[in-house]
């Protein structure tokens, strides 16, 4: 047996821890223990609610954020279907120009080859999209380092 334990023999000359002259009896040991035991229990609860309350909060900020960021993902899906459809129309006004160009360029070809003199006045309009060769937006500038 270990040198720690005490005889519970009424023979023994055991003492207290506190100084005292008293023996220290089996029953004395075992409810000392169990004392013991149930603070160490009552600590892991303690530490396994603490443990539990902060998993609960984590999860709470973490619906939250996971929230915040659904709405941030859907606002982007609605901005792009909007700058989706705007590309569309542009595709197709750009294919319609290019056709309309590629027509007047054939006739003028043959304007020319005809030996006709051709004067194409300057149109005036404010759609950009009539004016290829003058952007409408402002030019880059270049990125310093």
């Amino acid at each position: 047996m270990s040198s720690s334990r005490r005889s519970s023999s009424p023979d023994s000359n055991n003492t207290d821890v506190s100084g005292g002259s008293g023996e220290i009896t089996a029953d004395e040991r075992k409810r000392k223990r169990m004392l013991s035991n149930r603070e160490s229990a009552r600590r892991s609860r303690a530490r396994k609610q603490q443990r539990l309350e902060e998993l609960v909060a984590e999860v709470a900020r973490l619906q939250a954020e996971n929230a915040a960021t659904q709405s941030r993902i859907a606002a982007f899906e609605r901005e792009f279907a909007k700058v989706d459809g705007e590309n569309a129309v542009l595709r197709a006004r750009h294919g319609e120009l290019s056709g309309r160009l590629q027509s007047l360029g054939g006739v003028l070809e043959v304007l020319q080859m005809a030996g006709a003199a051709v004067d194409i006045p300057e149109m005036v309009t404010d759609d950009p999209m009539l004016r290829p060769w003058q952007p409408s937006f402002p030019p880059m500038q270049p990125i310093g380092f």
